[in-house]
């Protein structure tokens, strides 16, 4: 199991979590030879795939004339089954399935409990799931949600049959967008899953949705009062500053630009901005989570360390802060500039092959939140720190990727509520944990619907804490909420 030193300047190697990773829309950085690119939050793949296994699934389940398949990625873990056991299904969600969570994480206690087989299906589209020759958005039909599910379907049935598995108890298990499939997939397919737990699982789409920002706030505020007042003070001034072609070179040589920085449209400055706010969304979003064994870079810094840069006078003003706070991100990511270009960030957004810089996944979820889900963390509420990336400007970005507009989007949107269901979650047996300072929460279950949907809200954890494996440094409601999820497994598992 990876460790992170407690210095912030130590540098690992840059590693996928797929189980729990809801690619909130924002800048992050991805090395390369000579500069760092920016796209969307997708880390390259670099894991052990001996123990890799295919299955055949069709390419479009709900039309019968067409007979085209490819092969789906799963891996399986069969150390804790005890006959009559039941399955455990881990969802895989918006990157490449990591199998270190066959080794790793909350389910496998359960599983070791209960003496569970457990399987773990990788999305389609994303990691080495390749269902088509191509990311063409014509070919990015067949990515949705609901493919994703009759996907898990057939996986299931078919899996039940060839393994004997027919009449045992499968219960689903994901994390964020795979959270919000488990949960999907116990309301869609009755019959087939027994029981869900759905981590972080934010199951109303909406276009705009500026309270994520807003939690953002409210968590910085958690650690210090004042610190999304400097953050504000910090991006307030920045924002000014790009109004003035002439601190174009200053703020180049600030924040280590690749290039000097151009700011021609709204879009060039929305990007720039959200590149920036970005570091704190990323560090609240999973602050204190145990997500080494992962190999995720920059687990050590968290809210504390933000807000503790953020209030040393000894920096300078604010602005001056905001600074050390990208520096510390490029430091810790290892990279020698920042590439800022909208542009850039455009070319390799529509580049549609597999072996692109956007393959890892942010052409893919970008698309699928331009096709189903919105989700579009906008300033355009004046209860959070930042400013100039409105939702506007993400809109756009369906039409300059996909040619998706804004009226598309928004039926595309409501279809998802009206499928399933947004919060009327007609259905038995899915407990939803989520953490208070997970800006995703706002999206979620948080308050019991009925004994049989119960809520797990973890108050001081952040995105999918109860998945990650224990630690002894945490806090006693997480221990307590991990106990209480699984008591709901363990009385489930006897109807």
């Amino acid at each position: 199991m990876l460790s992170v030193p407690a210095h912030v300047n130590m540098v690992l190697p840059t590693y996928v979590f797929v189980v729990c990773k809801f690619s909130f829309l924002f800048f992050i950085f991805v090395v390369g030879e000579a500069q760092a690119k920016g796209f969307r939050r997708f880390y390259e793949l670099q894991i052990d795939v001996s123990d890799e296994q295919w299955f055949v699934q069709k390419l479009d389940h709900f039309n019968g004339a067409d007979d085209r398949v490819w092969k789906q990625r799963y891996f399986v873990n069969e150390s804790f089954y005890k006959p009559e056991g039941p399955v455990f299904l881990m969802i895989g969600g918006e990157g490449p399935a990591n199998p270190a969570w066959m080794q790793h994480g909350t389910w496998l206690t359960y599983a070791e409990k209960l003496g569970a087989i457990c399987f773990m299906l990788e999305h389609r589209f994303y990691g080495r799931s390749h269902p088509t020759a191509d990311l063409s958005t014509e070919n990015l039909r067949f990515l949705s949600s609901r493919q994703a599910l009759a996907d898990l379907a057939h996986f299931r049935t078919v899996m039940a049959e060839t393994r004997g598995l027919v009449n045992r108890k499968w219960v689903a298990f994901g994390g964020s967008y795979p959270g919000s499939l488990a949960a999907w997939f116990r309301l869609k397919y009755p019959h087939l899953v027994h029981t869900a737990v759905a981590t972080s699982a934010p199951i109303h789409a909406t276009v705009n949705f500026p309270e994520y920002l807003e939690v953002v706030h409210r968590s910085l505020a958690s650690e210090n009062a004042d610190c999304p007042l400097l953050v504000k003070k910090a991006s307030d001034t920045l924002i000014e500053k790009l109004r003035d072609p002439a601190t174009y070179e200053n703020i180049t040589k600030d924040f280590i630009l690749c290039s000097k920085l151009e700011i021609q449209t709204e879009t060039d400055s929305a990007y720039f901005l959200e590149m920036l706010a970005g570091n704190f969304m990323d560090v609240v979003q999973y602050n204190e989570d145990n997500r080494a064994f992962e190999g995720v870079v920059g687990t050590n810094i968290t809210i504390k360390v933000l807000c503790g840069i953020m209030a040393d006078t000894s920096l300078g003003d604010p602005y001056a802060r905001y600074i050390a706070v990208a520096r510390l991100m490029m430091d810790t990511f290892s990279l020698k500039c920042l590439d800022v270009s909208f542009n850039n960030n455009l070319r390799d957004m529509t580049n549609t092959s597999w072996d692109g810089p956007a393959a890892g996944g942010g052409r893919q979820w970008v698309y699928q939140t331009c096709s189903e889900f919105g989700f579009y963390q906008s300033t355009d509420s004046p209860n959070q720190p930042f400013g100039g990336f409105p939702l506007e400007y993400h809109v756009k970005q369906c039409a300059d990727f996909y040619n998706i507009t804004a009226e598309q989007l928004a039926e595309a949107v409501a279809a998802t509520n009206e499928y399933y269901g947004s919060y009327s979650v007609y259905s038995t047996r899915i407990v939803f944990p989520n953490g208070a300072i997970d800006p995703w929460h706002a999206l979620g279950i948080t308050q019991d619907i009925r004994p049989d949907l119960p809520a797990v809200f973890i108050k001081g954890t952040a995105h999918c804490a109860d998945m990650y494996p224990a630690d002894s440094k945490d806090p006693l409601q997480l221990t307590l909420a991990r106990d209480q999820i699984f008591l709901h497994l363990q009385q489930w598992m006897k109807q």
